[in-house]
């Protein structure tokens, strides 16, 4: 029987670390070998048996939704960590690229869940509404500043960063491609804006 925390039962410590340290075996091993690595192989480089990541994860399914939904919160958390530390334009060049940089290494994971969308359509809407709250949030800070237009619309650049990671290919030229579709994008977001309009 799986002992996954509920709502009103959060895991001992021991659990708890278990549960992370499989969580980033996880990752690093779809990132390496895809969705279809070794389940013996995550629970290896876990440091934990084979029972343990059963225990936690049921499914090889159970694994794959966590690392996606653990992945797309650390990119959300990303955009509150650039806020505060550098300025808005700068955050937002900062966080595309992190975007597409996380897409290029873990499309498949959302491939993956996007075959069996139905099972899966509560943790769709869970991390559009991440993406969207963070996108929102970078793009007003910079339009507030002037650094870029007040007319960008969130759903419009996710549209634009979606279709970036779909064009290219998961390979280093690929991925470097994207980062220069990423300048060329944020020049037009900055065309027309107040502070440079004015310059």
């Amino acid at each position: 029987m799986a002992t996954q925390a509920g709502p009103d039962r959060p895991l001992r410590a021991d659990a708890r670390r278990n549960r992370d340290a499989l969580m980033q075996a996880a990752i690093g091993a779809f990132t390496q070998h895809g969705v279809d690595a070794s389940l013996e192989d995550i629970a290896r480089r876990a440091g934990v048996g084979i029972g343990t990541l059963y225990r936690h994860f049921p499914t090889r399914d159970a694994l794959v939704e966590a690392a996606y939904r653990h992945g797309v919160e650390q990119l959300s958390a990303r955009a509150t960590e650039l806020s505060a530390t550098t300025d808005p334009e700068t955050a937002l060049e900062k966080w595309m690229l992190s975007f597409v940089d996380y897409v290029a290494t873990k499309r498949g994971l959302a491939a993956v869940l996007r075959s069996t969308a139905d099972t899966h359509a509560e943790l769709f809407a869970y991390v559009h509404g991440l993406l969207q709250s963070a996108i929102a949030a970078l793009l007003d800070a910079a339009a507030a500043t002037g650094a870029i237009r007040a007319d960008v619309n969130g759903t419009d650049l996710m549209r634009a960063l979606g279709g970036i990671c779909m064009a290219n290919s998961e390979t280093p030229q690929g991925q470097e491609q994207s980062r220069r579709l990423v300048a060329l994008l944020m020049d037009g977001m900055r065309y027309g804006a107040v502070h440079r309009a004015r310059s």
